[in-house]
């Protein structure tokens, strides 16, 4: 480590990252679903081969991915292990939440990269597919039970061995899905940014050598864990308790309670979830690897300077009660894996607010709200159109919180409106700011949206949602306000009407003409209201963001002599 001199070290770190963002580039110019093409749920990076931690990680890929895809390589190095052989050539797939992190609609694809026959590194793509079977199309089945009810479950196996293609492996995988033909495209979009990635690797090892390209890894993971170190150090020592809950499993109409406490001592941090409910009956259960993932995106968030490294989380200690639904077993259902991580992340900020204010935001909205809409058109073919919505950010020291944005477990975008309609039978009647949905703070949080969905197909529809923050809001700091509820509504012939659970429901029957509603939270506020500028909630009001009543509640009257 010490041989490699800082400037190259950089170049080093700035050139395996490139390959990780071409990897991503190329598989999003190549997805055929919108999930991936559009919203850029997918992830590619470099990992370690002997441990399988994380080295690199593109940018535009998803954080979450960041940890659980080391996980995902462990797993393919134990079951090379376990068969006695590792190639050049070798890629495995699977979607095995419990051993990958995540739910199963997450498609893996992990290739051993060999140099001078000896192996080197494994490179890894991950990706959202549109449709991997189950009771649910496009997968998020808020009844599921078990695994089995929300898709097939395939373990690690070999796509290719030493460069030949398994196609019984591809027979398989398109037999098990409503979209087959996006399901091909997607693969062979990750085929692709694995070969690329080969590629590059080849190119990189060609220029600097072997040897080199191996100390800089090893030294960029020695440097993020003293960076974090650093980084902790600054902060005061102590214990800080926070909690929060989640509507329900989908299944029993009773809150979830995830908490955590979280302890500094010198430079070494911990984060124990003791207390934490218990591995529930619905799918907001989440696997180990997930909540480990978890806790990584968050200190990210507090510590944006930090590299996307291993290194990172050798000095933090993430304690997970077992039997609790932070570390499900399987055949348990994780489907809605993306409702828990959310209300982790807050629980963790929540508690960092305890201990330093000014390095976190208020909770952002907290739902996906992942809804799927889907029917058979009129030649009889299937369509599924799923999609993920967006809303307010938590308001910070700094500033108000981000109007629609999305979830903070991601750097994914919300699909346009356009590509939507274009690829479905729907209509949006409404894609809007939700007025008074954001905590009120001296800096208020973002505002959250309405999505206004029409059913265009004569044949009608189904829609299925799988949505959070229905009874419990996403909370202020430092004495600012919560934001509002998430409300669902869907359209009937008597009328409109909510869901029995608030945030989850499936079967739901629509008409052509028939729509559904979302009108998504709103960011907490941070800091005390009273502190607001009368000229910042003036400009408020006058956009239309905070109506002139709310304002008046929350702020009292003193912005009407500057309106």
């Amino acid at each position: 480590m010490s041989d490699i001199d800082p400037i190259t070290l950089s170049v080093l770190a700035g050139r395996m990252e490139q390959i990780a963002d071409e990897m991503d580039a190329t598989l999003f110019r190549a997805a055929f679903n919108p999930i991936i093409a559009e919203a850029h749920d997918a992830s590619h990076g470099l990992y370690h081969a002997g441990t399988g931690d994380t080295l690199v990680q593109g940018k535009s890929g998803l954080p979450i991915f960041v940890g659980v895809m080391s996980f995902a390589v462990k797993a393919v190095i134990e079951k090379a292990a376990a068969d006695g052989d590792l190639n050049d050539g070798d890629i495995f797939i699977f979607n095995d939440a419990h051993i990958g992190g995540t739910h199963l609609s997450d498609m893996r694809l992990v290739r051993p990269y060999f140099r001078d026959g000896r192996l080197f590194c494994y490179l890894a793509s991950v990706g959202h597919w549109h449709d991997v079977g189950g009771a649910v199309p496009g997968n998020y089945n808020p009844a599921a039970t078990e695994v089995f009810q929300e898709a097939f479950v395939l373990p690690p196996v070999r796509l290719a061995r030493a460069g030949v293609v398994n196609q019984d492996i591809i027979d398989i995988l398109l037999r098990n899905t409503r979209l087959p033909q996006s399901a091909m495209g997607d693969l062979n979009g990750q085929l692709g940014a694995l070969d690329l990635g080969i590629k590059r690797m080849d190119e990189l090892l060609d220029e600097y050598g072997a040897a080199t390209v191996s100390g800089a890894l090893d030294a960029l993971g020695h440097r993020a864990e003293a960076l974090m170190r650093s980084e902790l150090t600054d902060l005061p020592d102590g214990r800080w308790e926070a909690e929060d809950f989640l509507d329900n499993d989908g299944i029993t109409d009773e809150p979830l309670a995830i908490r955590v406490a979280l302890e500094i001592k010198g430079d070494e941090l911990t984060l124990d979830f003791a207390g934490s409910s218990p591995q529930c009956d619905g799918p907001v259960n989440i696997a180990l690897p997930t909540t480990v993932a978890t806790a990584y995106v968050a200190i990210k968030h507090i510590f944006p300077a930090l590299p996307a490294n291993a290194g990172v989380m050798r000095p933090i200690t993430v304690n997970v009660p077992e039997g609790s639904l932070l570390s499900a077993e399987f055949p348990a259902p994780t489907g809605g894996y993306t409702e828990t991580i959310l209300r982790m992340i807050d629980v963790i900020f929540s508690a960092f607010a305890k201990a330093a204010p000014d390095r976190v935001v208020a909770n952002a909205y907290g739902t996906i709200n992942a809804l799927s809409i889907a029917g058979k058109k009129s030649d009889g073919k299937p369509w599924v159109m799923f999609s993920f919505y967006g809303g307010g950010h938590g308001g910070s020291l700094e500033s108000d919180g981000l109007n629609h944005g999305n979830a903070p477990i991601s750097t994914a975008t919300i699909p346009p409106m356009e590509i939507l309609e274009a690829a479905y039978p729907v209509m949006f009647r409404q894609w809007a700011l939700r007025p008074d949905s954001a905590g009120a703070g001296a800096h208020r949080g973002g505002m959250g949206a309405i999505y206004e969905i029409e059913v265009l197909e004569e044949n009608g529809a189904e829609a299925f949602l799988f949505g959070e923050r229905g009874r419990f809001a996403p909370k202020g700091i430092a004495d600012g306000h919560d934001g509002e509820l998430n409300q669902f509504t869907y359209e009937q012939d008597d009328g409109w009407k909510t869901p029995p659970l608030a945030s989850k429901m499936r079967g739901i029957k629509l008409r052509q003409g028939q729509a559904v509603r979302l009108e998504t939270p709103g960011g907490g506020g941070y800091g005390k209201a009273e502190n607001r500028e009368a000229g910042d909630i003036a400009r408020d009001v006058a956009r239309g963001l905070v109506s002139s009543d709310a304002a008046d509640k929350n702020y009292g009257t003193a912005w009407r002599e500057v309106s």
